[in-house]
């Protein structure tokens, strides 16, 4: 699909992710519905909501292509797709009906079962981030928009990972060593994409774990500000895979594939 105008998709959806963060703020403030889903993982009235404006959005803009979202059934079972979107509503869900601030909201658009555009929103840190392509990655600062560099402030005295948790496993730490990472900090949305892109951070690993719309989002905007997002094996991540599952995953910095 290639007669798609990837830029104005991004920028006509920017608004939408802006309203649908104080949704999910004032949600909160009044006071959310939990539950707990099959999976064992927590859900929202807020994550169910959210989930509804950004796809009603999505639908208006590019009614032909598939949804796939993390909080909805719809195309799950579709096979050998290849241009479509992935929906992650509400990234941190554990933050966000806990007052906590790192909870995102976002969207990625595969092309060819590729990233090619990537939005995500921090609502509760006012951190608004999108791409659409090479050295298109952007996020927006006071009604700025300010363009990505993941090189910016590195120091290869001092490499500094994000991590999902503060206890490393140790095919991470061996990988930590090889790559001469001196610290890291715990940082569980997908905001750990956008830090990085941002240069405020060098990288993140991970066993296989989560899913496709974990990571869409903040693939494309890692890659398009000069970074890169391989399995173990550095191999490329294809999404559209079965279940929608993640492999292993190492996200780098300019400055760290340059390195």
């Amino acid at each position: 699909m290639t007669d798609l105008n990837i830029e104005k998709i991004v920028k006509e959806l920017v608004d939408t992710f802006y309203y649908a963060g104080e949704v999910s703020l004032d949600l909160r403030e009044k006071g959310l519905i939990k539950k707990i889903k099959s999976d064992n993982t927590p859900v929202s009235n807020g994550d169910l909501e959210v989930n509804k404006i950004i796809i009603k959005k999505i639908k208006e803009i590019t009614p032909d292509l598939p949804i796939i979202s993390e909080e909805t059934v719809d195309n799950k079972s579709l096979e050998n797709l290849n241009d479509f979107w992935l929906v992650d509503p509400i990234d941190g869900t554990y933050d966000y009906i806990n007052n906590l601030e790192e909870f995102t909201i976002n969207a990625g658009l595969i092309i060819n079962k590729t990233p090619v555009a990537g939005l995500i929103y921090a609502p509760s840190k006012k951190r608004m981030f999108y791409s659409y392509g090479p050295n298109c990655a952007f996020e927006i600062i006071n009604g700025q928009t300010i363009k990505l560099d993941c090189s910016k402030n590195f120091n290869e005295k001092e490499i500094k990972f994000v991590s999902y948790s503060n206890k490393i496993k140790p095919e991470i730490e061996t990988i930590h060593k090889k790559l001469n990472v001196k610290k890291f900090v715990r940082m569980k949305s997908s905001l750990k994409f956008c830090v990085i892109a941002a240069g405020e951070y060098d990288g993140y690993v991970a066993e296989p774990r989560a899913c496709e719309w974990d990571i869409a989002a903040g693939h494309a905007i890692l890659k398009h500000a000069g970074g890169s997002v391989t399995d173990f094996n550095n191999k490329e991540i294809e999404y559209g895979k079965k279940n929608f599952k993640n492999p292993s995953l190492i996200l780098k910095s300019k400055s760290i594939i340059n390195g």
